[in-house]
């Protein structure tokens, strides 16, 4: 009698017990609230910086900031729509696309500073680059979630991708492999070279230029003796060459880094409203990066240790549902794991500075002797 009772008092705490809905779909409200905050925001940053003008730290740090307001407020929007747990979701995308993206735009740093681009053109090819970027999340996005839906052994699979990227992270050798990076031997350049001609000198900050202007441009004194191999009625720039590696440097990115914000949430919607908000504020964040770069020696590391996290957490997800053990980690300990991790990333910079004198202390010494 008293065991009825018990099962009884079991069931209606079950049915009582409320659960938290994370599924939201493709709900139309939220994807206009989406779509209006990042295309006006984002026609906001581009009247902003419509001319070729240097942009310095504190200009760069203010519209990083201002992208992250933006991203904070549709968190908000989506907790008082949806709930908390939505909005957890969102936020964990958003920070471990954020830190992902560090890598990427150490890597961009290394293809400008090849082409030696000026910083004036710098976020001219950074707009560009993010255009492609919001493409190919999105076709990334849907045919990870699409093979997500599958079952435990893809989990399984995207673990094992993930943390081959955190070995690859692993055996990268800092800053020299970078910076003595020989991007004449990259896909995207041998590409362009042979399907249209390349004018070898920068022309302002075109992408192409004409016959005409390139003869123009061989009338002047610096260009005097230049001999073009191929001609056509139109020639790439330097600039084009740089802009066709970072896109596909960025594919290559999203290749890793989607599957790792997925495994935070399998919802489409939140997973690319949370990569393109951190996407749309790359261009800003370039510049503050690039400034503080040798201050932030050891948050590369602490993406590195994120990586493995999220392998691990795929890993032990599809154990649990396939062999029974396992752990399923919840949102809200995945956020407080990447916001603890990047935190120890950024404390341990600050405290354990890089000692070695920097490349531009090393060549003033070597100027002054």
């Amino acid at each position: 009698m008293s065991t009825t009772v018990l099962n009884g008092e079991k069931d209606l705490m079950e049915t009582t017990v409320p659960t938290v809905n994370t599924h939201i779909g493709l709900e139309t409200e939220t994807i206009v609230i989406f779509s209006v905050l990042a295309v006006v925001a984002f026609c906001v940053d581009i009247w902003a910086h419509r001319s070729d003008k240097p942009i310095a730290l504190k200009q760069a740090i203010g519209w990083t900031l201002f992208w992250i307001c933006i991203a904070m407020g549709f968190a908000v929007f989506l907790n008082f729509h949806f709930n908390g747990e939505v909005a957890s979701l969102f936020l964990a995308g958003y920070l471990f696309e954020q830190a992902l993206s560090v890598d990427n735009l150490f890597v961009m740093m290394a293809i400008f500073a090849w082409f030696k681009v000026p910083d004036v053109y710098c976020h001219r090819v950074l707009y560009w680059g993010v255009l492609g970027a919001i493409v190919f999340r999105l076709i990334f996005v849907l045919i990870g979630t699409s093979l997500f839906a599958l079952g435990p052994i893809v989990e399984f699979i995207f673990a094992l991708l993930v943390a081959g990227s955190g070995l690859m992270m692993l055996r990268k050798k800092d800053d020299e492999a970078d910076a003595n990076a020989d991007f004449s031997s990259h896909f995207a350049y041998k590409a362009v070279r042979f399907f249209i001609p390349v004018f070898p000198r920068l022309c302002g900050h075109s992408f192409f230029i004409s016959q005409t202007q390139v003869q123009a441009e061989l009338q002047k004194p610096e260009n005097a003796g230049l001999v073009l191999k191929r001609h056509g009625p139109w020639f790439a720039t330097p600039l084009f060459l740089c802009l066709a590696i970072i896109e596909t440097t960025d594919v290559m990115f999203a290749f890793d880094s989607v599957p790792a914000v997925i495994a935070v949430s399998r919802e489409p919607l939140i997973v690319y409203s949370a990569m393109i908000f951190a996407v749309l504020g790359l261009r800003s964040m370039y510049f503050v990066l690039d400034a503080m770069r040798q201050y932030l020696i050891h948050l590369e590391k602490a993406v590195t240790v994120l990586l493995f996290f999220i392998a691990f957490k795929l890993a032990a997800g599809a154990s649990l549902h396939l062999f029974g053990f396992g752990i399923d980690i919840s949102v809200y300990t995945s956020l407080a794991v990447i916001a603890i991790i990047l935190g120890l990333g950024i404390a341990a910079s600050l405290v354990f500075p890089d000692k070695r004198p920097s490349k531009a202390a090393s060549e003033d010494a070597r100027l002054q002797k």
